[in-house]
């Protein structure tokens, strides 16, 4: 999607807010929930995946994202002993998403593998308040007139309608919680772009929340009573992205009424530098491994689901990745 997360709002008629909502930065300033008792272990998890977890001078981004992600979910799993309402949550993996709508007078689609999911027994509560949710009425969509929006999305013939949340009817982790996305490519060119990324985020956001949203409350268009909640976080293994998805309508054909609410925070480095060669000049080491750490993150987990630290430190430093990923499918849909 060339025109990142501007194409993606006209797309799932959302609304964009910078920043991070006031319930999620609450959770980050309160000093009584001890997450700087985390620190020290966040600085072993970023050490582990750039530096010790690796036979090679230096591991490739392939190998380093993947285990930086597992390590800072490790971390928010052991705050499950304090909260044990975190333990009721499942990850799942290649699991593939469906969901239909239409927009205007084009029929679209979001189909395909939608990053690592994590999901609960329970949904997120709304982020929004009614008050919020019924002034975005008065919110104008950016158009790209004479550019069709839909101008570089995949036209494809299709013959059913597809809804479909990935899991089977009764499965008590039900809920789409927090999408996770590893772009773990080693070339340059081979990763999305920051911006392109958080496109993807949001499409695959929007594709859970409707397609849950639907399984609830059926396939007529209408203004949420619930609204369905779903967060996204993407990464390289060092630059981070941030979304929160409230899903308010499923009545997305026209721009008028209520619009759906995300909100973005964007490229924040978890680190700031990794180098894992020393550094000599006329046979005196100057900087030994070391990294520079800004800790900005360890995933959408608790309460809301989400933790984030804002701490400077030194320590030992590494240098930076094959695709893991899947590219998204988002579809200009012709039905027969």
């Amino acid at each position: 999607m060339l025109e990142g997360v501007r194409q993606a709002q006209w797309l799932t008629k959302t609304k964009l807010v910078e920043g991070l909502p006031p319930a999620v930065q609450g959770i980050m300033d309160n000093p009584d929930l001890g997450l700087q008792e985390l620190e020290e272990r966040a600085k072993h998890a970023v050490s582990h995946a750039r530096l010790w977890d690796t036979a090679e001078v230096a591991p490739r981004r392939e190998q380093y994202c993947p285990v930086l992600f597992e390590n800072l979910i490790h971390i928010c799993r052991l705050m499950s002993g304090k909260y044990p309402s975190l333990s009721k949550r499942m990850l799942s993996r290649n699991c593939r998403i469906a969901a239909t709508w239409e927009r205007e007078s084009t029929l679209l689609q979001v189909r395909g593998l939608s990053g690592i999911l994590m999901n609960s027994k329970t949904p997120i509560p709304p982020v929004a308040s009614k008050e919020e949710i019924l002034a975005t009425k008065a919110h104008v969509l950016e158009t790209f007139y004479p550019i069709a929006p839909t101008i570089d999305l995949q036209e494809v013939n299709v013959y059913k309608e597809l809804n479909d949340t990935g899991f089977r009817d009764g499965y008590p982790y039900s809920h789409p919680h927090t999408l996770f996305f590893l772009e773990s490519a080693n070339v340059r060119t081979d990763r999305f772009r920051p911006e392109q990324l958080r496109a993807k985020m949001l499409m695959f956001a929007f594709g859970n929340a409707l397609a849950k949203a639907k399984a609830l409350h059926g396939n007529d268009p209408k203004v949420l009573e619930q609204p369905v909640v779903v967060q996204s976080i993407g990464t390289d293994g060092q630059l981070f992205q941030f979304m929160v998805f409230q899903l308010n309508t499923t009545d997305l054909v026209s721009n008028d009424g209520v619009k759906n609410l995300v909100w973005i925070d964007s490229d924040q480095n978890l680190y700031e530098k990794a180098q894992c060669v020393p550094e000599v000049k006329k046979g005196v080491v100057l900087v030994r491994k070391t990294w520079e750490m800004i800790l900005e993150m360890l995933p959408f987990h608790l309460g809301w689901g989400f933790e984030s630290w804002h701490r400077a430190a030194t320590g030992f430093e590494p240098a930076g990745g094959t695709r893991s990923g899947h590219w998204p499918h988002f579809y200009l849909s012709r039905c027969f």
